[in-house]
């Protein structure tokens, strides 16, 4: 049995929602980075925004206008741009088909002069194809300013090691004093862990192409099919995979793995500097510290601190992206979905870390009497001394020389 319903309820819900839409339109929704301060201001930020994804896939849709050009199988759109179109809009529009391709696909196709023929736009591939491309060609620049920075940093740890190789401090273990080092074998296992972040971003780069069409067989190009996809693969400097992979989505994990390595080492760094800036501690100081709104004495070491919460935050966002390759079917529900937001913060942090943290390298300096005075205490608990200290550090230089050496081939 259907309930009495009071047609003025319909009325005042109906209003309630004109009012709240009118309120959503004024209201400045775009994440500027307030609460980001990690990639805000950084190159990062910079190659990852609506605008820049927004140019990657109208850079896909030319790249596919051209191929079927360049093959025999359709007609070429002069002139595709992202210039006039309303990112704010689009990502509106985005919200019923659920991905920003159809809007975008419309708005481009609305764009098309009269009397050009706009078959060519969009020819055979489907949404899927040209967000994952964007977004595999917003990684690539992404990766190829991290691998540099990487490189950058290796470079300052390596001049580090070298400076310090001979310098005594005490190792630390479970948060307590453990055992004599050097401070440069220390900074040789920094740098031992940039090497590693950038053999894993190397590794997973070219970055493919993703055109499969709506099932993944480019049935629209029949046997040419491969032929189209190396020609857009060359045109926008990805590669070109053997099978497509909307639901293997092997190529995301791979960008996130290597950016959570990027994390781990840089954070590891941080970490550490952490450790010894603090004022009991006071062996290092990671250059110009922050303020406090409280407390006018305090230079927090706020750039190691930004990136050691970049590197926690790194590790969750994997196992999001991570958990999108288990899934059915030729096309992906929800799972591909899931990825975008995760793997563009992911390419923020990572790439924030690597700048940031090669900077703290040029400017991170160390007090060699506050490492004396600290070993003192060791020594005095284990009832050593200076020579003791030495015999158990001889070795160390071997070790320091084997990381610097390989230094030299992997940069």
């Amino acid at each position: 049995m259907s309930l009495p319903t009071d047609p003025g309820r319909g009325a005042v819900r109906e209003e309630r929602r004109r009012v709240r839409g009118e309120h959503l339109s004024r209201v400045e929704t775009g994440d500027v980075g307030l609460l980001a301060p990690v990639w805000v201001g950084t190159w990062a930020e910079a190659l990852t925004g609506d605008r820049q994804v927004l140019e990657a896939m109208v850079a896909f849709e030319a790249a596919l206008s051209r191929a079927g050009v360049t093959n025999g199988l359709g007609s070429n759109v002069a002139r595709l741009d992202a210039d006039g179109i309303d990112v704010r809009a689009l990502a509106r529009d985005a919200v019923s088909p659920g991905n920003p391709t159809v809007p975008l696909v419309a708005a481009l196709r609305g764009a098309v002069p009269e009397g050009e023929d706009p078959s060519g736009l969009h020819h055979g591939a489907t949404s899927q194809d040209v967000v994952d491309s964007a977004l595999m060609l917003v990684s690539s620049a992404v990766l190829h300013e991290v691998e540099g920075q990487l490189a950058v940093l290796a470079g300052r740890l390596a001049a580090l090691a070298r400076a310090h190789r001979s310098v005594l401090c005490v190792a630390r273990t479970l948060t307590q004093q453990a055992m004599p080092t050097t401070l440069g074998f220390r900074v040789a296992g920094w740098l031992m862990g940039v090497h590693d972040a950038l053999a894993v971003v190397r590794a997973c780069q070219p970055l493919p192409v993703s055109l499969g069409g709506p099932v993944g067989t480019l049935a629209a190009y029949g046997s040419a099919g491969p032929d189209v996809v190396a020609s857009v693969a060359s045109d926008l400097g990805l590669a070109a995979p053997v099978l497509g992979w909307h639901t293997r989505r092997t190529p995301v994990l791979g960008v996130a793995t290597a950016l959570a390595a990027v994390g781990e080492a840089c954070g590891r760094i941080c970490a550490d500097l952490l450790l010894m800036s603090q004022t009991e501690v006071g062996e290092a100081s990671d250059g110009s510290g922050g303020g406090s709104s409280a407390m006018a004495h305090k230079a927090n070491p706020t750039r190691s601190l930004l990136v050691v919460s970049a590197a926690r935050q790194l590790p969750g966002l994997l196992a999001t992206l991570a958990s999108s390759g288990a899934d059915a079917s030729e096309r992906p529900a929800g799972a591909w979905h899931a990825e975008w937001q995760p793997l563009r913060t992911m390419l923020r942090l990572a790439g924030a870390a690597a700048e940031r943290t090669a900077d703290v390298a040029g400017d991170v300096t160390f007090d060699v009497a506050a490492m004396s005075r600290n070993l003192g205490l060791l020594l005095a608990a284990v009832g050593k001394d200076q020579a003791w200290a030495a015999a158990q550090t001889e070795h160390v230089d071997v070790w320091v020389e084997r990381a610097l050496a390989h230094h030299e081939e992997v940069c």
